[in-house]
């Protein structure tokens, strides 16, 4: 039987490389927003512990110094929080592309995937009817020799 060859093989290779590198780089922005979603809670964790500070500072004996640096800090790291929202903005957006761009690259190997499967069919249509062709043959010339 002869051996299926398809024309386009290298195509779909190129395709295969294409989507690899893309859930590669999908994979590496996901992995940057997480980065991104941690700081944002370590930010909210510092301001949590300013705040107790804050309270443990109003309680019993007034440090005013202490209640200030507290106050200080909980703006501070109010600002690197709106900062950081607009990181994770970022963050989403890259991710988002890089969704956008594997669906493409998927789509286009599914593609080349369908052609080759088509190319294969009909493939195996000329093999059958190569081989029919062929019995037809040998029948016909068995009952030619039989009159």
């Amino acid at each position: 039987m002869a051996k299926f060859v398809y024309k386009m093989q290298n195509i779909l290779d190129v395709k295969l490389k294409l989507e690899s590198q893309a859930k590669t780089a999908f994979a590496l922005e996901m992995q940057k927003l997480r980065e991104e979603e941690l700081k944002l809670q370590a930010i909210y964790a510092d301001i949590d512990r300013y705040e107790q500070k804050l309270r443990e500072a109003s309680m019993g004996k007034l440090d005013p110094l202490e209640m200030n640096r507290c106050n200080e800090g909980i703006e501070i790291k109010k600002n690197e929080a709106v900062e950081q929202k607009e990181n994770i903005k970022k963050a989403e957006r890259n991710v988002e592309l890089a969704r956008g761009k594997l669906n493409r690259v998927m789509v286009e190997r599914k593609t080349q995937e369908v052609l080759r499967e088509k190319a294969f069919e009909e493939f195996v249509k000329d093999i059958n009817y190569q081989e029919m062709k062929e019995i037809d043959e040998v029948v016909s010339f068995n009952y030619s020799k039989e009159e």
